[in-house]
């Protein structure tokens, strides 16, 4: 699986939304190899839209039709200062990735070290969200070439997240969730209360 994270500040949140589904009106159909994405913009204007392909060569296909050319140069005037783009031909999934029905996304991002680690980590993260998480739907892990990293985790609600959050961990759980964000540096997050989803 190849993922592209596209991100950055917009200037009118609808308008935004917007074109975004314009696009899987339109250029979707077209789109050889599109397994889904996932999409939203945060209270602060910062859009998010993180789209997976079954490979690179899918998605370098796709960025080469005309059509997607014309609908990316309506899209990128929604920016601000422009968008950022993160290539990921490293892609894990936990729990399917996620469901169409999830209503909060929450956005973590930072820079890796120790990917090998980072991963198994990430394995059996999947294990202890199934067994202490039900809450959380979904979750896809995406590191690109220079070790910059972008999870999105799918939850039924943000209030049911936030509940969540406020109990203390199980000691395995806070183990492997201590250690695993050890590994990044210069987190962040960003907080999707309206997320859009696309799957096939």
């Amino acid at each position: 699986m190849f993922m592209q994270i596209i991100q950055g500040r917009v200037r009118d949140a609808a308008a935004t939304m917007a074109t975004l589904e314009r696009w899987h009106q339109d250029i979707e159909p077209g789109a050889t190899g599109f397994l889904g994405a996932t999409y939203g913009i945060s209270d602060d204007g910062t859009c998010v839209i993180a789209v997976r392909f079954e490979s690179e060569e899918a998605a370098q296909r796709n960025s080469r039709r005309p059509e997607q050319s014309q609908w990316w140069a309506r899209m990128e005037g929604n920016f601000v200062d422009g968008a950022t783009f993160h290539d990921c031909s490293d892609v894990t999934m936990l729990l399917s990735g996620g469901r169409d029905d999830a209503g909060f996304v929450q956005v973590i991002q930072g820079r890796v070290h120790g990917r090998d680690r980072l991963h198994t980590l990430v394995e059996q993260s999947g294990e202890l969200i199934s067994r202490y998480r039900p809450d959380i739907v979904g979750a896809t892990v995406a590191i690109d070439e220079d070790g910059y990293f972008t999870e999105t985790v799918a939850f039924r609600s943000e209030k049911e997240a936030r509940e969540a959050e406020s109990k203390p961990r199980p000691p395995d759980a806070a183990r492997v969730l201590e250690e695993e964000m050890s590994h990044l540096d210069d987190v962040h997050y960003v907080d999707l209360r309206e997320p859009r989803f696309v799957s096939h």
